[in-house]
């Protein structure tokens, strides 16, 4: 039940990123409130699957608090940027390269947490570093404007999108082979039935 969770959630994450993604890198001339804005959105449904995940577990105490506080600092920062969407380029790139750090940091003790359920754990602990990669750069150059804020955290959600979608499908898969035995021994015990 658990990891079916874990699927879900990764394929919601997946697939907000990879439309925030989309639209971040492919919109001409995108300005600080349309990126604010976009980036909000994003952030609050990453941030609410987050959160999500965190409540719903029961088993690790401190994988709860990591995602509560990944998932909580993403529902504050998308409420924030949708808030104010005047807010300056040197502001939101604050804001996106903190959010991009803890929510990277996450990722990577998921991926060491689930290294026995996720067969290719690889996986997330690539796209929580690419997360923190993204941060890292948006603090070491604050100062990029819009538009390449916009070109930096675009690519960083398609490639975190990908990478989360994949988990997720790998996920998905395991689970339904490890299911599969179990209902052909079922029947083999009963080689009269139809």
């Amino acid at each position: 039940m658990a990891t079916r969770r874990l699927t879900w959630t990764l394929a919601l994450r997946a697939a907000a990123a990879l439309l925030f993604g989309l639209l971040a890198v492919t919109w001409p001339g995108v300005t600080v409130v349309a990126l604010a804005l976009l980036f909000g959105a994003y952030v609050l449904v990453d941030g609410i699957a987050m959160l999500v995940d965190a409540f719903r577990r029961h088993d690790d105490r401190r994988h709860r608090a990591l995602h509560a506080l990944a998932g909580g600092l993403g529902v504050a920062t998308g409420l924030v940027a949708l808030a104010w969407p005047g807010v300056t380029a040197l502001a939101l790139t604050a804001l996106v390269g903190v959010w991009a750090v803890v929510t990277g940091a996450a990722e990577i003790w998921a991926a060491v947490r689930f290294h026995r359920e996720v067969r290719h754990e690889w996986l997330l602990a690539l796209a929580g570093a690419a997360s923190v990669v993204a941060g890292v750069l948006l603090w070491l150059r604050p100062d990029i404007g819009a538009v390449a804020v916009a070109q930096v955290i675009g690519v960083y959600a398609l490639i975190t999108g990908a990478l989360v979608g994949t988990a997720a499908w790998r996920l998905y898969s395991a689970a339904r082979h490890a299911g599969a035995p179990r209902r052909r021994t079922h029947h083999a015990h009963h080689p009269g039935r139809a």
